[in-house]
């Protein structure tokens, strides 16, 4: 019989489909019919596949060819299936063996000379071969993206003829078995070190990276708010293996294989604040991940926070909240993750020069409660830390000790976070309400002056709960297994500024 099956994967958001390639030669007219919901470059592979066959030194089948992409109702897109159809062709006609194909997954586009071509989304589609005990067959160009997977089994190949010859022979490409550097790295090109002044924010920002929380700057122009931000990445924890993984599957679905580290860094991402609410969370008729999701464990930062669209802002929430953004559309539906660590800026005004010592502000008090409304009051409830970053003068800064560095503050970022893994197995900031009445107990007084702080404040319950989150992480960056006063006092002053806004 003149059929063959090959395996293959499709991409809808983060997860990667199988798809099983089924290639049926028959009687009659020359012919090539893709049928399974293939769209436009699915379609198009037939004349790729063709010339990459031929100038293989292989025969194309003057016969009828039917190719079913299944599952049919999965739509089907890009160069991805290119290596796959042709294994498809060349085995359905006798020209490879077929009784290993089952054993392998391929990922590949053909260039029409059958070199193999880069795609985009290997990792989601390697991870789930790997769960079903299969090999993968990839693009070389691919390999320092796939060199991240521990324990898989991967083959890259530069060409159509390597992988026949390695299904004939068994031991012609090489199993990729570099594995992936996922350690501590110091290879930012920033440090906490060239931060002058600033101390409040610095330990605002040590508080926000312990505990994953978020944390909004308010101050004139050039205070040093982007640049606080712009450190965030270089004192938080290094990322877990896990986390490593996650990170570059995200950034595989959008960049393919040229942009993919292997120093586990954090990612950041600062996104201009004319981007549209698809670019931050998503979207499109075939979803794409957005700013956010990029963004995934790691910062994300918005600077000139009012200068966003309203809308916009309002669109981060559900994320925010989740950790995770599912996008719908009338065809197809896809989930990213989003666990990110948000860290916003603001000018105090629209001139940007209230309460500045060196500048007078020319904005009338309209003007200012206008500028400030831009932000929604439920966007900001969802923010922890809101905190001044005022103007100092360079004489003082100059003589102030010199700054610690920013690997004497991640050590103590780790030894917090640790303590809060092993009690809770997540951060402060991500702590879900029945784990806080074990977690975030505090003394009758104490409870008395939060909710007095509260009603002054005018807060939400959901305020409440983050002053407490915070206030646990301050407390663990004491090394106190309980929260004092002097914790949640501070924790209180972090949110002061809200009743501003």
């Amino acid at each position: 019989m003149s059929l063959a099956h090959v395996y293959t994967r499709a991409l809808a958001g983060i997860n990667a489909p199988e798809v099983t390639v089924e290639v049926h030669v028959s009687n009659g007219l020359p012919n090539l019919t893709i049928v399974g919901l293939p769209e436009t470059a699915v379609k198009e592979s037939r004349d790729r596949v063709r010339s990459a066959i031929i100038n293989s030194g292989f025969e194309f089948p003057a016969r009828r060819l039917t190719i079913n992409l299944a599952p049919a109702d999965l739509p089907k897109e890009g160069g991805r299936f290119d290596l796959p159809i042709a294994l498809g062709i060349l085995a359905a006609s006798g020209q490879i063996d077929k009784e290993n194909l089952d054993e392998y997954e391929f990922f590949g586009e053909l260039s029409l000379g059958g070199a193999l071509q880069p795609i985009r989304g290997v990792l989601p589609s390697i991870l789930q071969a790997q769960r079903l005990g299969r090999s993968s067959v990839i693009p070389e160009h691919n390999r320092h993206e796939a060199s991240l997977i521990k324990r898989a089994v991967i083959y890259p190949a530069q060409h159509l003829l390597d992988v026949t010859r390695h299904l004939k022979d068994g031991n012609t490409l090489h199993n990729l078995s570099v594995p992936a550097n996922v350690g501590p790295t110091n290879r930012y090109s920033v440090d906490m070190s060239e931060v002058k002044g600033q101390s409040h924010a610095r330990r605002a920002l040590e508080i926000a990276a312990a505990g994953q929380h978020s944390l909004l700057f308010i101050g004139p122009p050039g205070t040093g708010k982007s640049m606080l931000a712009e450190r965030l990445p270089t004192i938080m924890p290094p990322m877990t293996e896990q986390e490593a993984l996650e990170t570059a599957a995200v950034q595989s679905l959008i960049s393919g294989a040229q942009k993919i580290t292997d120093d586990a860094q954090r990612p950041y991402r600062a996104p201009h604040h004319t981007a549209s609410s698809v670019a931050l969370v998503g979207g499109g008729s075939n979803p794409r991940p957005g700013e956010i999701s990029l963004a995934h464990n790691g910062v994300l930062f918005l600077d000139e926070l009012p200068e966003f669209d309203r809308r916009v802002l309002d669109s981060l929430r559900e994320p925010l909240e989740t950790g995770h953004i599912i996008i719908s559309r009338a065809a197809r539906q896809a989930e990213f993750p989003a666990n990110v660590q948000l860290i916003a800026a603001m000018n105090p005004c629209p001139c940007g020069y209230l309460g500045d010592t060196r500048h007078a502000c020319t904005d009338t008090p309209d003007q200012i409660q206008r500028y400030r409304g831009r932000i929604t009051g439920p966007f900001l409830d969802r923010i922890d830390l809101c905190i001044e970053v005022p103007r100092i003068k360079l004489a003082e800064a100059k003589a102030q000790h010199p700054p610690e560095d920013s690997n004497t503050i991640r050590s103590r970022v780790i030894a917090a976070r640790q303590q809060q893994l092993q009690r809770s197995s997540t951060a402060n900031g991500k702590l879900k309400p029945t784990q806080m009445k074990q977690v975030c107990t505090i003394s009758p007084e104490d409870e008395n002056l939060l909710l007095a702080a509260t009603e002054k404040l005018g807060l939400s319950s959901r305020a409440h709960d983050r002053i407490l989150r915070v206030a646990r992480t301050i407390a663990d960056l004491d090394n106190s297994d309980k929260i004092t006063t002097r914790h949640l006092t501070e924790a209180i002053g972090y949110r002061r500024y809200n009743k501003q806004i």
